[in-house]
């Protein structure tokens, strides 16, 4: 499929991981990708995996915890490419910050808040009026199955970070329709990722992860290409009459909770 031929699509902190499948799917579909990540490493070994597939993508390594490197990138990127089609806010995650409530700091919600939630914003609202003025725009936020359900592994201030992403979602979903401009979010169990992998290993047993498994109605955890599936959709023209919806990227395994 070529659904994004012709189109620019930024995804934030995409160096590695579900970012970087994210990335390649859409490149391989035919669009401009950007990625951004603070890791020139991870960017420097995303070109390469791009380029094992005989595609490009374009990179940016900085801290997108700083608001005006943000709004400067966004500026850079709309000059370079002329248009930005799609944005996967795809920055976030736990920093592996203590799971028990108690145990998380000040500090501790701070940071999760910044890069799960502010980050987004702040990306969000550097882009959203190019989509404004274009007429058209695909906004695909990176939720969580902790954001709807409470998790097993990742604590409080993920949780809630996420379940604000979803909110945001929503707002953004009702504000901007009318200009053209859809608003989703992904909401994933746990994808095997190298880095929950080794949260997984650190916060269960191998008995609770085998328990979990069982819980799954498909019994098997989320893969990268499963996320990058449903974020293609999601960030495609075919979903035009989709938008304020956070989809279920689990197996099934919220039904079971």
């Amino acid at each position: 499929m070529r659904r994004f031929e012709g189109r620019a699509a930024l995804i934030t902190a995409a160096g590695s991981g579900v970012g970087l499948g994210v990335a390649l799917r859409l490149a391989g579909e035919g669009a401009a990708v950007t990625v951004w990540d603070r890791d020139a490493d991870a960017l420097a070994g995303a070109e390469a995996a791009a380029a094992e597939r005989g595609l490009e993508v374009g990179t940016r390594a900085f801290d997108m915890t700083d608001g005006g490197a943000i709004a400067r990138a966004v500026e850079t990127l709309h000059a370079e490419r002329g248009r930005i089609d799609v944005l996967v806010n795809n920055i976030g995650g736990s920093l592996h910050t203590p799971f028990r409530f108690l145990d998380q700091s000040d500090e501790d919600w701070e940071r999760v808040m910044a890069v799960n939630v502010a980050a987004c914003v702040r990306t969000t609202r550097a882009v959203l009026p190019h989509m404004v003025a274009a007429g058209y725009g695909r906004i695909v936020n990176m939720g969580s199955k902790a954001g709807r359900y409470g998790s097993l592994f990742a604590g409080a201030n993920y949780v809630a970070a996420k379940g604000a992403m979803q909110a945001l979602t929503l707002q953004i979903a009702q504000e901007f329709g009318p200009h053209g401009i859809t608003c989703n979010a992904v909401c994933p169990g746990a994808i095997l990722t190298p880095r929950v992998r080794g949260l997984l290993a650190e916060r269960q047993t191998p008995e609770t992860r085998a328990g979990v498994l069982q819980s799954i109605p498909v019994r098997r955890h989320g893969e990268v290409e499963d996320v990058a599936a449903a974020i293609a959709y999601l960030a495609s023209e075919e979903a035009g009459f989709v938008t304020g919806a956070s989809l279920d990227v689990n197996g099934g395994q919220s039904m079971a909770i």
